[in-house]
């Protein structure tokens, strides 16, 4: 059985079921409770959690909301299948073939899943805070800004804004209003500016009202948000994106090799 505490500080003040559906959530996202996999029985939740029928419904009625359990009332409860996915970012920086997709939707898209971009709007804007930092320009510099929505199999996955430097960016296709076939590594290369090394710092937040909006987010969970900065020749900057996804779906997967 599970114990909580009540009341007073460093303790989970949650709603009981708010706390279960967590539980539950984090054992499906680790695989514990594996895709496809039947829910443990409203008995058996109310004897882990000492909680009564209603508050065992709600709680699955939360992960059903979030997309990660689906069933009908009186049936059973099972693991959505192809829902939590995992993203690996140095897919995202490799040039792609030519006439071939960008890496990461080809990526996503493996499988029975569908992925595409759909491109928001392309501008120059002025930037600030950690983007201008990351650019190496001053407060209020002008960036090309490029804003997509990336969907898979129909469903907002990620929301995306890439900044890049005005004399990169300028008479290009990355200032045009459309989407870059092979994504912007391939065109990067082909304008002389290779990417040679990037910087992910990762950090879960409390989603804005925009990326509540275009994630269709179901309730108050946290986003993983990426500010990536990709480096050129001699060490520029060239490109800085942005990426917000839905924390309880996606988990990145980092690979790095040891020293010699």
């Amino acid at each position: 059985m599970t114990v909580f505490s009540h009341g007073g500080e460093g303790v989970d003040s949650r709603p009981l079921h708010a706390r279960i559906a967590a539980d539950l959530r984090d054992e499906i996202m680790s695989g514990d409770l594996a895709a496809g996999a039947k829910l443990p029985s409203t008995a058996q939740l109310k004897a882990r959690f000492d909680a009564s029928n209603a508050t065992i419904q709600k709680a699955v009625q939360l992960l059903k909301d979030e997309g990660l359990a689906i069933g009908r009332a009186g049936a059973a409860v099972t693991v959505r299948e192809n829902r939590q996915r995992t993203v690996r970012p140095a897919g995202s920086l490799t040039a792609a073939e030519a006439g071939a997709a960008y890496p990461w939707l080809a990526e996503a898209a493996d499988g029975p899943t569908a992925a595409r971009s759909s491109l928001l709007s392309v501008g120059e804007v002025p930037v600030a805070g950690e983007v201008a930092a990351a650019l190496g320009v001053a407060e209020g510099s002008p960036a090309v800004c490029r804003r997509q929505l990336i969907s898979v199999d129909g469903e907002p996955a990620e929301l995306v804004s890439s900044y890049y430097p005005p004399d990169i960016a300028r008479g290009t296709a990355l200032a045009e209003p459309r989407r870059i076939r092979g994504g912007t590594p391939t065109l990067l290369v082909g304008l002389g500016f290779p990417p040679r090394r990037s910087v992910d710092r990762v950090s879960a937040r409390v989603a804005t009202q925009e990326q509540y909006t275009a994630l269709r987010l179901p309730g108050e969970l946290p986003v993983l948000r990426t500010l990536r900065t990709v480096y050129g020749a001699g060490d520029r900057p060239v490109e800085v994106t942005v990426m917000v996804k839905a924390g309880h779906l996606y988990e990145l997967q980092y690979e790095c090799a040891s020293g010699a």
